[in-house]
């Protein structure tokens, strides 16, 4: 069965590489435009730019009085008084026409868009999000991306894990968290393969930044794009390889590259300015390469972790990752593509579009398609960045690493199912593990691939291996929920397909790890074959998902849970955050199983209706 499985997986990956090209001549629209013009940044009670704040065009690193971008942020934030209330409702529509013309069968929204309203805060607010489910027989949960959840665990949105899932046909939740961090995430449902249908959406808190800019263009979320749904493909993945994407939006709008229906994403640049440009891939699948034809980006930003500036030719956004980036206006006044490749011999993706590209137009420019194709940039390798600078230094003795079966966590392919440390993750929808920790429960199901952790502000190191002894290996961005993480060191760079056996050697690669001040983020890409270290500190109570965030892996089992701190856990959960998991819990429960048309037929974690056949109209 594994050979099968192998073997099926490759026949879908291996495709030639799509080259870079002109797309297809068409109408294209103005999407992006400076943040305070922006309509879905507008939340209550949001008063903008922090309250007396000091941050300027000339002087980003400062915020407001006692804070700035030294300021160590998991020690102190900014008490703004301020909540922020959004209303979020999610809908289901079929037979729908896509942004590049193709009518799916179905999709979910959020507020009647597949990509949902920006959600902002100031550093320092409190968001309170009321979460409502329309959805005809779908539970769900929405994850806010990267946030830290510092005494909030039971809001992160993992259902399963923190909660039970939101009821169908009008259930609602209301989430309530802290923006004790600052910069560019998102939000998506955690309810299997759910977000791939379209409930997905950016999160911007303001902040401060490392390095000087004119214009907030805002967030530029990009997204791999089927004509299937998300469940249908999940299920298939159950016996074969995935397909590639069929599209590629920017900011929710494509065109087809064949019958040049839909619109190109027009990005709104002024000569001699410098622009912010928060870029997120919110995929299921697809990594990409960005590049902007005759400009440089300079980094300030990974994930929520502000870095010193990095200038960039090109980029390699895993999905989950987020980055800042500044682009300096500083060529002719013209028309440039902005381009997605891909890289590493399909083993992290690609797309039947050959050239998804948006366009970034200067001000004064004709409204015309760019001439300029450009030219591929060097093939990353499925490989992020590892030598970003963050600004606020954390360090340790890597010397002092000890490496058992305690800490290593092995990850392997069986058939299509996908195993962490020997399990693949099976959560209980009608009973997370947080009712466990509340009630004082400690048998803990198998399924739940819990790894305990206690002790107090203690660096924990993991050592996670990607399958070194099995037949093939592709490459995985590995999320952490509840912290970010130093990434210590990973297996020597090559090329994916080289499928280059690395195992951690001690002798060897101990000298080669980065304890001081080294990459700090929130999802890191895992080398095919190889091996990544990371380490966090034991100072957030909860349970915390560790993920790989391709859609279809995590619903095949690939994720495990950090149950640190339990009993100080248990402890600060307030009697009315226990009233309303109780009273949404009952609510799933009298719907689910016994009132649901479909089974639970994955981890639980990303397909929770029934695959049906879709159809595609054009």
């Amino acid at each position: 069965m594994k050979f099968i499985g192998i073997a099926a997986l490759v026949a879908g990956l291996l495709a030639p590489s799509l080259v870079l090209g002109v797309p297809a001549p068409g109408t294209e629209r103005n999407l992006l435009t400076p943040v305070y013009k922006r309509q879905d940044f507008v939340a209550e009670g949001f008063g903008g730019g922090g309250g007396g704040s000091c941050n300027s065009p000339n002087n980003r690193q400062c915020w407001t009085r006692g804070f700035d971008i030294n300021t160590d942020y998991e020690l102190g934030t900014p008490n703004t008084g301020n909540t922020r209330r959004y209303t979020l409702t999610l809908t289901e529509t079929d037979n729908w026409t896509g942004p590049d013309g193709v009518r799916k069968d179905k999709v979910m929204m959020v507020n009647n868009k597949i990509i949902g309203p920006t959600l902002q805060a100031d550093w320092g607010d409190y968001l309170e999000i009321t979460v409502i489910n329309r959805l005809k027989s779908n539970g769900t949960s929405i994850h806010w991306h990267g946030m830290h959840q510092r005494n909030t665990n039971i809001h992160d949105g993992a259902n399963g894990v923190t909660e039970c899932p939101i009821p169908p046909n009008g259930g609602r939740k209301v989430y309530r968290f802290r923006a004790t961090q600052y910069g560019t995430s998102w939000y998506h449902s955690h309810f299997s393969a759910q977000y791939g249908n379209g409930i997905v959406g950016s999160l911007v808190i303001n902040g401060p930044a490392s390095a000087n800019y004119d214009v907030d263009l805002g967030p530029f979320p990009l997204m791999d794009y089927y004509y299937e749904t998300a469940d249908r493909i999940a299920h298939k993945t159950q016996s074969q390889g995935p397909p590639f994407s069929d599209n590629v939006l920017f900011n929710g709008f494509a065109k087809h590259p064949t019958t040049g229906a839909g619109q190109y994403a027009t990005v709104s640049l002024t000569k001699g300015k410098k622009h912010r440009l928060r870029l997120i891939n919110t995929s299921v699948e697809n990594h990409f390469q960005l590049s902007l034809v005759n400009h440089s980006m300079t980094i300030i930003a990974a994930d929520l972790v502000p870095v010193q500036p990095k200038k960039v030719d090109s980029l390699m956004l895993g999905v989950g990752q987020r980055y800042d980036v500044i682009i300096d206006a500083n060529q002719a006044v013209g028309n440039y593509w902005f381009n997605v490749t891909f890289g590493g011999a399909n083993l992290c993706g690609n797309s039947n579009n050959p050239a998804p590209a948006a366009i970034f137009r200067y001000q004064g420019a004709p409204n015309t398609l760019p001439t300029n194709k450009g030219v591929a940039p060097p093939d990353h390798q499925c490989l992020d960045l590892v030598d970003l600078t963050p600004v606020l230094q954390r360090s340790m003795n890597t010397n002092s690493i000890a490496l058992n079966t305690g800490n290593k966590i092995p990850i392997t392919l069986d058939g299509f199912t996908w195993r962490v440390n020997g399990s693949a993750i099976n959560v209980n929808w009608n009973k997370p593990v947080l009712e466990y920790v509340m009630t004082g429960n400690t048998s803990y199901s198998e399924s739940d691939n819990i790894v305990h952790i206690d002790g107090v502000n203690q660096w924990k190191y993991w050592l996670i291996e990607n399958d070194p002894d099995g037949g093939f290996s592709l490459p995985h961005p590995i999320h952490l929920h509840g912290h970010d993480f130093l990434i210590l060191g990973r297996s020597p760079d090559v090329a994916a397909i080289s499928q280059t056996r690395y195992v951690f050697d001690p002798a060897v690669d101990i000298p080669r790890l980065k304890g001081n001040n080294p990459t700090r983020r929130d999802v890191a890409m895992l080398p095919a074959k190889g091996w990544l270290l990371i380490a966090f500190r034991t100072d957030n109570p909860g349970a915390w998902l560790m993920h790989c965030h391709i859609a279809w892996h995590v619903s095949g089992g690939l994720s495990n849970q950090f149950l640190e701190r339990a009993q100080d856990l248990k402890n600060g959960i307030s009697p009315a955050d226990k009233k309303a998991f109780n009273d949404n819990c009952n609510a799933w429960r009298a719907y689910f199983p016994d009132n649901a048309p479909f089974p639970k037929d994955d981890s639980g974690l990303r397909s929770g209706v029934k695959a049906r056949e879709v159809k595609v109209e054009w």
